[in-house]
This record gives C-alpha cells, structure tokens and sequence, in this order.
C-alpha cells in the first residue's frame, strides 16, 4: 500500500492529484488532505476518498473544519504547522506539494528531512533555495519528482542518466512556454484586466500560476527551478515559446542529439509519473494522437514586451537572494494586480524595483534562513512599492 498526502488538494493539480490515485487502483490510499481554506471542497475530498488526516491552513476555516469533520478525521492545526505536520507524517510514503507559494517552503523542507518521495508542484521554495534544498534531499535520501509539465519533461528525458552527469551530457535545454494569453496581442497591456490574465488558451490553472504564465514570469521562475533542479548553468536554458503545448520540453545533448517529451496538455500525465517513478502506470490522459496535429510552431520570446522573463534571468544570473526576492515580489504584484490595485504592466516594474533595492552580495553563500529573511524583506519592499503606485 503507498500513502499519498496531497497538499493543496482542491487546487487544479490536487483535483487531478486525487484522480490519478484513484486511478491506479486499490495499492493506493490517500493518506491526508490539505486546503488553503476551501471547506466544502475539502470535505468533499474526505467524504470521497476517506483520509486519516485533513487540514486547512486559514484560521477561520479551520474552525468550521474541526467542527464538521466525519469522524475518524484527525484535523490537523491550522497554517504552516498543519503543512509541516502532514508533510512529515511517519506512514507517508509520497508527499505531493502542490501549495502555491514560498508558503510551501516550510513543508518542503519537513518532507525532505523526513526521506520522503517528493512530487513538487510548489516552484517557488525551488526558486528561492533550489540548490540548498537538493543538497538537503541527497543528505537525507529523500526524491524529489518535478510534477509541473516542463520539468517533468526534462527529468523524463534525463532518465537513465546520473544526475551528477547532467552538466557534462547536456549543450542544451529548451524550457518551452504556451506564451499565456497575450503573446499574439497586437499594442500596449497596459490595459489587461485580471479577468482576461485569468483565462489561459491551455492550461486550467490556479490564479497566481496562471498570472505569472501571462506575465512570462512562470517561464522565469521555471527556468531558475531547473537550474536547481538538474545543477545546470542558467546559460543552458533556452525559453520557446510553443503555442500548441505539445512539446512541454527537450534536451540537447553535447553530440547533438535532441530528446523532447510530448503528450497533450494535460496535467494528469505527469502529476500521475510523479507518484509512480520508476515505474508507469496507464492514465487517464487522453493519448496523443499525431495524425491530428496540424502543426508545432515555436519562436523566441520577447523580452522587451515581456520584461518578467528578462528579471528572473538576471536574478538567476546574480544568485544569491535575488531569487528569493525577485519570487516574494512577484507573489505581492501578482496579488495587488488580482485585487485591482495595480496594471498589468506594473507587475515587472514592482519586480525591478524590488531587486534593484535589493542589497545581498550575490557573492556571499546562500544559506536557508537567509533565503527566509530575503524573502520577508522583499515582501516589505514591494508592498512599499504597490502603495506608491497606487499613490499616482
């Protein structure tokens, strides 16, 4: 029997996270739930797939949480030591962090220090200390799978090959991106509403994510995850823009040779690989079908028109803090931009801004407490920042 607990489970990558166990049969059980504060949905979850455990990270949810519990659930305490908790659990066999956020941060470290098998969706605590927290994995033999499709991609095209080697095999890595929903608009996006950065031509997504794959920061942050993920020189990283999302990434070999990983967009398949790596079990993703494929498209990204993608090169470029600030900046524009109080364009301007105050010497080692710190300062900063925008 392997028990999976799935944080954030009533999100895009949780919902599917509970079908794909449902999916591979009666070997597998879901261990724990945890929510930001979806209550109904929660319960809905326990009610259908019965966990031992269930937590909410919002206070106020929790309380209706621990009143309308079936029994036989143990609530778990509310925010980040719920997370941990459930994160850490001794019967836990996988661990999927699907939290969005450096929120996830915390419960990451948790099931890395417990040796857990890691299915992360949570890029953002890989983007503030990606390289610290692989080396924390390797002292803990813990195994940290990339569920969202890009790096899932690129782990798969990598099989067989030791990670120590990736640097000396690969020339290479083409990081492709569906271009969000305004990459084809003609004229400025100064006027975007959060409505129209909330609908992705693709993907079915969270807010936040599907801001940031509007933005093109999403591709950023993505390519700083796989720096860290795989030990890769930024250098290496190449961004495509592939509108049709069937080619969700590849690999160039030193001899030339090219792998790529292709499936329809769909999240299914690799939340699924995550869970089961090694092995592959069917799923419920629709196969691909070739003859239907009227066409794969690709293009450089602009830079000038998309200054997101630009930002997280040069924080990944500079390292140290910059990463962790440049991410908890994102996180406060991406917010304010949701709730009406910025343009869309002004979410790079917070971003620069906030790095450009930034005062680490990206010389000096990273340690995690000092990513934690960086990441609370920049928080501070970019809300200084949002509140003298909105002062024009």
């Amino acid at each position: 029997m392997k028990n999976i607990v799935i944080l954030g489970s009533t999100g895009s990558i949780g919902v599917n996270a509970v079908k794909a166990v449902k999916n591979l049969g009666p070997g597998w059980r879901v261990l724990g739930l945890a929510a930001n504060s979806s209550v109904d949905a929660l319960l809905a979850q326990v009610r259908q797939v019965k966990p031992a455990y269930a937590a909410v990270f919002d206070y106020d949810a929790w309380k209706e949480l621990t009143a309308r519990a079936p029994r036989g659930v143990k609530v778990l305490p509310p925010g980040v030591e719920g997370l941990v908790e459930l994160a850490s659990l001794k019967e836990a066999d996988i661990v999927l962090n699907s939290v969005t956020g450096a929120v996830g941060f915390a419960p990451l470290l948790a099931s890395i220090r417990a040796s857990k098998h890691i299915a992360l969706a949570n890029k953002e605590p890989m983007v503030m200390a990606g390289e610290l927290l692989m080396r924390e994995a390797e002292r803990w033999q813990a195994r940290i799978i990339p569920v969202d499709s890009e790096p899932s991609a690129i782990f798969q095209c990598l099989a067989g090959i030791n990670p120590g080697q990736y640097d000396a095999a690969l020339s290479r890595v083409f990081l492709t991106a569906s271009g969000g929903p305004f990459y084809a608009r003609k004229g400025s996006l100064a006027g975007v509403t959060p409505a129209q950065a909330l609908k992705h031509p693709r993907w079915s997504m969270g807010p936040k994510i599907t801001v940031d794959s509007s933005t093109l920061m999403n591709k950023g942050l993505e390519a700083i995850e796989i720096k860290n993920l795989f030990s890769l020189p930024i250098s290496k990283i190449e961004v495509l823009i592939h509108p049709q999302s069937v080619v969700h990434s590849g690999v160039e070999f030193k001899d030339g040779s090219v792998l790529a990983q292709l499936s329809n967009p769909d999240m299914k398949l690799p939340i699924q690989y995550a869970l089961t790596w090694p092995g592959r079990a069917p799923s419920l993703a629709e196969p691909l079908d070739f003859f239907k494929l009227a066409r794969l498209d690709f293009a450089r990204p602009d830079f000038r028109r998309f200054p997101c993608l630009e930002l997280a090169f040069l924080a990944a470029r500079k390292g140290g803090i910059y990463p962790a600030a440049l991410n908890a900046a994102n996180e406060v524009a991406v917010e304010n931009f949701i709730a009406g109080k910025l343009r869309f364009t002004d979410i790079p301007n917070v971003v620069e801004k906030t790095l450009a105050a930034c005062r680490g010497d990206s010389r000096e080692r990273l340690t995690l407490a000092a990513a934690v710190e960086a990441d609370g300062w920049a928080r501070q900063k970019a809300a200084g920042i949002v509140g003298n925008i909105g002062k024009r």
